[in-house]
């Protein structure tokens, strides 16, 4: 399991200022126990839901394959993308295949799920990949949240399975998950269920009745458990903010219009 990601050295002169500030004026070592508004990175892999040796790292590229044009052999943000790789039968677990999320555990928490209005990704397919598993062996968008449905069970997690790529060995257009794909929550908590997902109308929809609103707790990008896939995804899009995976970091591109 890999994952490339720090704090930048501007953050890190912030938390210093903070630490001597908590340490001199009564009462504010409050102010340091939430840390969003210090870390300029708060992606990477999520441990607890990592299972065998997977990948999931901050890179250069993929730029191919070999005599595709420029415009669709490079990643559509910057020169960087998250590379995803998951085995299909390496553990002793049942099933033995790998699991791994790559997101962000802080920054998205207490968000409205149905305040969720644009979300979808670019992923750049392999014909591998499709011979692996079929043309809908892809990567996910996961968010964990609170469902809100009952007073006991406040854990679900809301899963996006996109349809097939228009386009192998190369970068795809974006592919929207509100219009395509299909949405389940795990815990079955409403009618979205793994038998019987759901459009993301219908998902929004299926919240009706529940005890308050549900939330968001995390934010990720995830493959398994079921097919070997290896390949890339770039322009995680969350609402008005496109989440940039370069090597250097994850960068936020602010879209207002589309």
């Amino acid at each position: 399991m890999n994952a490339r990601f720090g704090v930048r050295r501007g953050a890190l002169a912030v938390i210093a200022l903070a630490a001597i500030a908590a340490s001199t004026v009564p009462g504010s070592t409050a102010a340091l126990a939430d840390e969003r508004d210090l870390f300029a990175d708060n992606w990477g892999v999520i441990t607890r839901n990592t299972i065998g040796s997977p990948v999931a790292i901050l890179r250069n590229g993929p730029v191919g394959s070999f005599g595709v044009p420029a415009s669709a052999a490079r990643p559509p943000y910057g020169t960087g993308s998250l590379g995803i790789e998951v085995a299909n039968n390496s553990t002793t677990l049942t099933p033995p295949s790998e699991k791994v999320d790559f997101g962000n555990e802080r920054d998205f928490y207490g968000n409205p799920v149905l305040g969720l209005t644009k979300v979808g990704f670019h992923v750049f397919q392999t014909s591998e990949n499709v011979g692996y598993g079929g043309p809908t062996n892809m990567p996910n968008i996961r968010f964990e949240i609170d469902p809100n449905m009952t007073a006991g069970d406040n854990y679900s997690t809301m899963v996006w399975t996109p349809p097939a790529s228009p386009v192998v060995d190369r970068w795809s257009p974006y592919i929207d998950a509100t219009t395509t794909g299909t949405w389940f929550l795990t815990g079955n908590e409403t009618s979205c269920t793994q038998a019987t997902p759901c459009t993301f109308t219908q998902l929004k929809a299926s919240f009706t009745g529940g005890i308050a609103p549900p939330t968001i707790l995390t934010i990720a990008v995830g493959k398994g458990r079921d097919n070997m896939w290896i390949g890339a995804v770039d322009g995680l899009r969350i609402n008005h903010n496109i989440y940039d995976f370069e090597a250097d970091g994850v960068k936020t591109r602010l879209q207002l219009f589309g």
